[in-house]
């Protein structure tokens, strides 16, 4: 029987595990770093916290927003 270097729980070598930690890390940082910029736009779109008028303070963002989509269509 021959014998290689899987003798850890996942049954990767070292090479093989570092390879896949590699990928893993790199993924992830992606992953937050997407995450990141989506949660900044959807607060610069509309704060979770709203200030002292509340959300009444963005009743014109609707009428700006219906008066760009008049000019563009």
């Amino acid at each position: 029987m021959p014998t290689d270097d899987r003798s850890s729980l996942s049954g990767l070598t070292e090479a093989e595990a570092q390879e896949f930690h590699t990928l893993f890390t790199t993924s992830f940082i992606g992953f937050i770093v997407i995450a990141i910029v989506a949660h900044i736009l959807v607060w610069m779109w509309r704060p979770w916290i709203p200030g002292a008028k509340g959300y009444a303070m963005l009743d014109g963002a609707t009428a700006a927003a219906h008066h760009l989509i008049s000019l563009v269509s």
